[in-house]
């Protein structure tokens, strides 16, 4: 399945090159799984904002270890993409961009008719295949109708979603200059998050695995010595920090790296989606 990637250093920049493309289950590994295409989306201290996309497999070539090892942000999202619907193509892969927002999407959202319907005149926000760009419009849309409050604009889209629209998952990261968003719903596809000080679990940890034979060993002190909020679709490293972000709760980073954990969807959805063909095998992939 796609898999989902998203750092908060507070208000310095940091380069990711650990999480990308180091550690043990970095994105570039996780690509070999997931290999329809990538998205790195920066946002510096200094309001800069970079995103590079290219719907290709990121560890099959040299472009994506040379954007790693050159990113520096204070905020990253990133995707890797298993394509469901729309083919591999620039306008089909994540992260999606509007209103100084980037954002990604794991899942499956059915009722696309329905939902094109809903936009009305944002579906000019749409230019690809993707259920997941439209998801983004849906909560774009909310959020302009909440008067810019971005919480109570993704509580009413996703209470609306599973109250009324067939879907399967409806995972997202969220990012605007100082805040992430993270979102988990219903539990087929899981979340984590880690929370980890400055220095790691013993104060003075670098950014370090190492393999259970001792043969191998990653390390990368850049950002090891400052606090970082990690958000991804699966445990990347070994720090015993990571914990499950829970169904239906919603996450808030702040430019502080203050977390707060919230439930806004409770039960099941409406209308839980059968996969089939491709789709149910980009979603049942295991790690």
């Amino acid at each position: 399945m796609c898999r989902l990637f998203a750092l908060h250093a507070g208000d310095e920049d940091v380069t990711a090159q650990f999480w990308l493309l180091d550690a043990p289950d970095s994105l570039a590994v996780q690509s070999e799984r997931n290999a329809d295409g990538y998205g790195l989306g920066a946002l510096s201290a200094n309001d800069g904002l970079i995103l590079i996309k290219n719907p290709v497999k990121a560890a099959a070539g040299r472009t994506y270890e040379r954007v790693a090892h050159a990113f520096g942000g204070s905020q990253f999202l990133a995707h890797i993409r298993y394509a469901s619907n729309g083919e591999p193509q620039v306008q089909n892969t994540h992260p999606f961009a509007a209103g100084g927002r980037l954002f990604a999407h794991n899942g499956v959202l059915g009722d696309l008719d329905k939902i094109e319907e809903s936009l009305g005149d944002y579906n000019v926000l749409v230019a690809g295949e993707t259920d997941s760009e439209r998801y983004f419009a849906f909560i774009t849309k909310a959020i302009h109708e909440a008067g810019g409050d971005i919480e109570a604009g993704i509580t009413a889209a996703v209470r609306e979603l599973a109250a009324g629209y067939e879907l399967y998952a409806i995972n997202f990261l969220l990012a605007t200059r100082g805040h992430i968003w993270a979102f988990r719903y219903p539990e087929q596809n899981e979340l984590y998050i880690l929370d980890r000080a400055a220095g790691g679990p013993g104060g003075g940890d670098a950014l370090e695995h190492q393999s259970e034979a001792k043969t191998l060993t990653l390390k990368l002190d850049d950002g090891s010595d400052r606090p970082v909020v990690v958000v991804a679709s699966e445990r990347m490293d070994d720090d015993p920090g990571w914990e499950e972000v829970g169904v239906g709760e919603l996450v808030h980073i702040g430019p502080d790296l203050s977390i707060e954990r919230k439930t806004i969807v409770e039960g099941p959805p409406a209308k839980l989606m059968q996969l089939h063909g491709k789709a149910s095998t980009s979603q049942k992939q295991t790690t």
